[in-house]
């Protein structure tokens, strides 16, 4: 009963050190780890011994004998990235080499350092530093709620996915961590005052900007980007408001990564299931009034260049209608009769598999269509050239969504790389001092567990410059930061507001059946913060004595 990874894999890692008999590949030690589109348990060398699946922070493991049917292919998945082998390989207790964690050698003062950001690459970078006793963490967040694109970024369907915040909530709870929420840099803080207030300053913000299509057009009323919908679909306040006109029976979304899946299936997704999801209501509301019918997964290239993973296609194909015309299906095969690469073999395997978008669609379905590059949108109407001839194609849409990638912004008083849309650094060493984590330190690449190696790899930089004294020492303690945030930003919301806001969320959801019913809006976001319970006088006195 070998076990399996299937779907909502986030490549964390946590499994790979948790195993007795190192089967689960490939490891953060090794080459193809950044860049794999899952991990995988080779099936002859499991012992099925179960530590992997306390270990997954996104509940992706079960035994081969427990998945459910849209899962089965993943087994097959999982065994196709090994070789061939005879019999049951002997048990070992050759565990993955762990990376270890940098060692922080005391100096005169803790090592303290501010955090700005609260996804993925923020927490695992906080969680490293926190591996050293007497180390101190302050994570600035401007929103009042953490966790960045798990939270908002996540499509609501992928609740498995979005339980690697049980994780963060761990790591918020540990000794020398403070959240600063609702607290933006660049507005109530500067650079500077971290700086003076820390030893060091990690940015771990993100690409929150998308790339943009320029073509006429693109700005007209039923235009936007995927990105935008993924994030009103999930109740961030910023797009909350976002006009969404699904009144249309066609829509478009130009680019076939994995967002553009994420959009389409939640598109035609049937209201009913989404209703047990943590969708956001207001989008729920559009969605139950929806009369899309066709959501078109429009790409500029041939179905080998996919930029769809393996496993998102296996996902979409279980639970979605999804469809080819007929000169795609021709594609696809003449695709598959030449594809070298396994991984691609396997995707042509599964498209040639779809069905006839000629045939009647008896639901709301999906269509992917290939070898289209957008030239124009005027209204209700997107047009495409046959990549790389002047045949023309137009397809009606009162949605049009770009999903061509993400951008990372400048930040205030750092260097930035306008090219690639990142700040330009060493191993994350911007400037001793200052540090990057995550997609503005290398790109918009990789899954929610790609960032855990590479906030290593800043936070092995930023130790190795406090070791060597190439830092400077806070000009306070912590009551002095404390004091300094809360007159620039009264309405800062710390660790016990979040829990308020989490528990709140929480029980609004469970009179729906919902793991949580989101507020969409900062005040009432703040509103249920103002709950918390107050440190008491013996909690001010010991926070005292430890600055």
């Amino acid at each position: 009963m070998p076990h399996v990874i299937t779907q909502s894999c986030c490549s964390d890692g946590s499994c790979v050190y948790a195993c007795p008999v190192n089967c689960i590949h490939p490891s953060p030690d090794e080459p193809g780890f950044a860049t794999a589109e899952m991990l995988y348990i080779d099936p002859v060398a499991c012992v099925d011994c179960g530590a992997c699946v306390s270990a997954c922070p996104v509940g992706a493991i079960a035994p081969d004998t427990k998945l459910e049917p849209a899962q089965l292919p993943f087994i097959e998945l999982n065994a196709s990235f090994y070789p061939k082998r005879e019999g049951k390989l002997p048990p070992t207790s050759k565990l993955a080499p762990v990376i270890p964690a940098p060692v922080v050698r005391r100096g005169t003062r803790p090592l303290t350092v501010a955090v700005v950001g609260s996804g993925p690459a923020a927490m695992y970078a906080a969680d490293e530093l926190l591996t050293q006793d007497g180390v101190r963490v302050n994570m600035f967040e401007k929103l009042p709620t953490p966790y960045g694109l798990v939270r908002a970024g996540v499509a609501p369907d992928h609740q498995s996915t979005k339980r690697v915040t049980r994780l963060f909530d761990k790591i918020a709870r540990r000794r020398g961590f403070t959240f600063y929420l609702n607290t933006e840099i660049g507005k109530h803080l500067s650079h500077a005052d971290l700086l003076a207030h820390h030893h060091a300053v990690l940015y771990a913000v993100g690409a929150p900007n998308d790339r943009r299509l320029e073509i006429d057009g693109m700005g007209l009323p039923g235009t936007g980007t995927a990105t935008e919908i993924v994030a009103w679909f999930n109740g961030h306040p910023e797009f909350a408001d976002l006009p969404v006109d699904l009144g249309h029976e066609s829509a478009v979304i130009v680019g076939n990564g994995n967002v553009a899946f994420d959009v389409a299936r939640i598109l035609t997704s049937d209201p009913d299931h989404l209703a047990h999801t943590d969708i956001a209501a207001h989008a729920l509301s559009v969605l139950r009034e929806s009369k899309v019918r066709e959501v078109v997964i429009a790409a500029r290239r041939g179905p080998a260049e996919s930029a769809f993973t393996l496993p998102e296609l296996i996902g979409l194909t279980a639970k979605s209608d999804v469809v080819l015309d007929a000169d795609d299906h021709a594609l696809v095969a003449r695709d598959l009769a030449s594809a070298a690469d396994p991984l691609v073999r396997a995707k042509l395997e599964i498209l040639s598999k779809l069905g006839d978008a000629s045939a009647p669609a008896t639901r709301p379905r999906i269509r992917l269509a290939y070898r289209l590059t957008p030239q124009r949108i005027t209204d209700g109407r997107i047009e495409f050239t046959r990549t790389g001839t002047d045949d023309c194609v137009g397809i009606d849409a009162g949605l049009i969504l770009t999903s061509i990638g993400y951008r990372g912004k400048p930040i205030r008083d750092l260097p930035f790389d306008d090219d690639r849309a990142v700040v330009p650094n060493d191993g994350g060493r911007v400037a001793a001092g200052t540090y990057v984590a995550g997609w503005i330190k290398r790109g918009p690449t990789g899954f929610i567990g790609t960032n855990k190696s590479c906030a290593l790899e800043t936070v092995q930089s930023l130790v190795d410059d406090f070791n060597d004294g190439r830092l400077t020492d806070p000009v306070g303690g912590a009551g002095a930061l404390a004091k300094l945030v809360r007159e620039r930003q009264p309405k800062v919301v710390d660790a016990a507001g979040w829990r308020a806001i989490d528990a709140a969320e929480i029980s609004r959801g469970e009179a729906g059946d919902r793991p949580r019913l989101k507020f969409t809006e900062v005040s009432e976001m703040l509103a249920a913060a103002a709950t918390a319970p107050k440190p008491t006088v013996r909690q001010r006195l010991l926070a005292g004595l430890r600055d």
